[in-house]
């Protein structure tokens, strides 16, 4: 009975437990990869790392000192120009805000002016109006006076 518990868990352990074959193909795959690339990546590294060692070697104080100074001054011609430049666009803005005004103005005074003129129109069709009622009672006002006179002789 030890045996079959000891084949069973053999058994089990190499159906189940898929650790050792997945190491060795990762360490195959390293191993290639490796062989193949020529360590390209390291040595690119290495060079990277030199460059650096060296640039920071070669800078001293005094160049750092410059170029703060020199970066900050880079820094107030953008300020600088960065507010000229909203100035022209405050100044477009106003223009067009201008024009846009003198062409609401002209629209509104031609819109008056058509007012008036349509209220001139109403204003002389109600005074014909008037006329016509006005000679229309005139003439009916006479009419009765005449025969008012009739019966008074």
């Amino acid at each position: 009975m030890d045996k079959i518990a000891k084949d069973v868990g053999d058994i089990q352990s190499r159906l189940l437990d898929h650790r050792p074959v997945i190491n060795a193909e990762i360490r195959y795959f390293m191993r290639e990869f490796e062989e193949k690339r020529g360590y390209r990546e390291s040595r690119l590294l290495e060079n990277i790392n030199k460059s650096v060692l060296e640039t920071n070697e070669q800078m001293s104080p005094a160049n750092f000192e410059d170029m703060k100074h020199q970066l900050s001054d880079i820094n107030k011609r953008l300020e600088a120009a960065n507010h000229m430049a909203e100035r022209v666009q405050q100044r477009e803005l106003e223009a067009q805000q201008g024009t846009r005004l003198k062409a609401n103005m002209e629209q509104l005074k031609e819109d008056w002016a058509e007012f008036l003129k349509e209220q001139q129109r109403l204003k002389e069709e109600v005074d014909e109006e008037h006329a016509r009622a006005v000679g229309q009672l005139s003439a009916k006002y006479n009419e009765k006076k005449k025969e008012l006179a009739k019966f008074t002789l």
